[in-house]
């Protein structure tokens, strides 16, 4: 099903609402945004000369840091007054990210929502069971009022408690699930080793997910769990853009369709920030147009992908991206959280019995992921006390979940055990990248 006229129009008309509604953004932020309006005088550019989709190129990026620099509304366009709604997603340091919503921008974004739960095979028949977990994390809610849209009926079932999350996929007719890859991996084996045959005792035959990354191993293993039958697609999008909506994949499996009325991907070199071509694999840029409450300007996301223009066997003809194959920053995404080594240290480094050194290790375990973080003791004579030890691995743990809001492991070891680097250090091994 296609929710929108927009996503099958000529690549002309689409070139031509973009411009359209690029200039009228770019106008809008210069008189609303000071923070952008000094970094545009800096450029040399005025609204005005924005007249083709070529000149965005002039236009300077936004980055994550001026969430930071700006927090917690200083990047906003509008009064507190005409906001209607407030999400927030972690930060590179303790500071989250702070996003809002104007009633417009709540009924855009869900369209948008609802478009891409169309994609995914989403119908006015459906229940579907959000597993993910609520908060001001967007991906729940977004979900949550994309599919009310469409139609279907919603159980705001949130993350955890896989008792129940199995009760009602049994009782309730559940035909649609949302969730992390991971963890529908690891619900789905849960079901299995109950006895229950997902394809064959279940009514779900749908799965739209998001807040993580799905390989295709991911996507063969979701079919050997839930079975042949099983479309399951995987969504994207992030806080600061609106949260999900901003693209996802049909029945095709072709790539991740834009909604392209909505937004301006191109892709840069991460380096140079030069845009490159069609086709060529670099850093995702973004440019949301028509918000009110938080406008954002070449939004880079650190996600590395590229861009197709051919239409999709679908009919959509909206550019796809294709799957996110890695970052051009440190940041991992742990279980649907955004998680920067900054923030990891930051609790470390208040740590007196720990050093300056430390190793992330992340793996995929009963399909969950699983981030273990080993550190230097300053003192070796520490190894000898067992109480002294396990304090101090409780006040590391509980330092780390209520900065990152997931639990970690710890591993300490003795000093100078870790590995020197004279660059950059590499402190990061991630053992999911190919794998489930």
């Amino acid at each position: 099903m296609i929710w929108a006229k927009e996503e099958t129009l000529p690549r002309e008309e689409i070139k031509a609402i973009q411009l359209a509604k690029l200039q009228q953004s770019v106008a809008y932020i210069y008189e609303r945004v000071p923070s952008y309006r000094n970094r545009m005088d800096e450029a040399g550019v005025k609204p005005e000369q924005i007249r083709t989709l070529d000149d965005l190129r002039r236009l300077p990026f936004t980055y994550k840091a001026d969430f930071k620099n700006n927090y917690p509304m200083g990047l906003f366009a509008v009064d507190k007054k005409e906001l209607v709604r407030y999400h927030a997603s972690s930060g590179t340091t303790g500071k989250p990210t702070v996003v809002g919503y104007t009633r417009k921008d709540l009924d855009v974004w869900l369209n948008n929502v609802a478009r891409v739960a169309c994609m995914g095979g989403a119908t006015p028949e459906d229940v579907a069971q959000i597993s993910f977990g609520y908060g001001t994390f967007t991906g729940a809610l977004g979900l949550h009022g994309g599919l009310e849209k469409v139609g279907a009926s919603v159980i705001p079932m949130s993350s955890g408690n896989t008792n129940k999350q199995i009760m009602f996929l049994q009782d309730m007719g559940v035909t649609l699930l949302v969730a992390t890859p991971s963890y529908a991996l690891h619900l789905g084996e849960e079901i299995r080793e109950r006895g229950i045959d997902p394809a064959k005792d279940l009514q779900v035959h749908i799965g739209l997910f998001g807040g993580e990354g799905m390989t295709e191993p991911m996507r063969d293993e979701m079919h050997k769990v839930w079975g042949e039958d099983f479309l399951c697609t995987q969504n994207y999008g992030m806080s600061e853009l609106c949260g999900p909506g901003v693209a996802g994949e049909c029945d095709r499996l072709t790539g991740m369709h834009v909604n392209e009325d909505w937004f301006i991907p191109e892709i840069i070199n991460p380096e140079t920030e030069e845009v490159l071509p069609p086709g060529e694999r670099g850093e995702l840029v973004v440019t949301a147009l028509g918000k009110e409450a938080l406008p954002l300007i070449r939004y880079r996301t650190g996600d590395m992908t590229r861009l197709m223009y051919e239409p999709c066997p679908c009919g959509r003809t909206t550019c796809r991206m294709e799957n996110i194959s890695g970052r051009a920053d440190d940041m991992l995404v742990i279980r649907g959280v955004n998680v920067f080594p900054g923030q990891i240290e930051e609790v470390l480094f208040k740590i007196e019995e720990i050093g300056p050194h430390y190793e992330i290790l992340v793996e995929r375990k009963n399909r969950l992921d699983v981030m273990t973080i080993t550190v230097e003791l300053v003192d070796d004579r520490l190894l000898d006390s067992y109480s002294q030890l396990s304090e101090l691995e409780k006040r590391i743990k509980s330092g780390l979940k209520s900065q990152l809001g997931l639990a970690t492991g710890i591993r300490l070891v003795a000093p100078h055990t870790l590995q020197r680097f004279e660059g950059k250090a590499r402190r990061i091994t991630d053992l999911r990248k190919d794998g489930l």
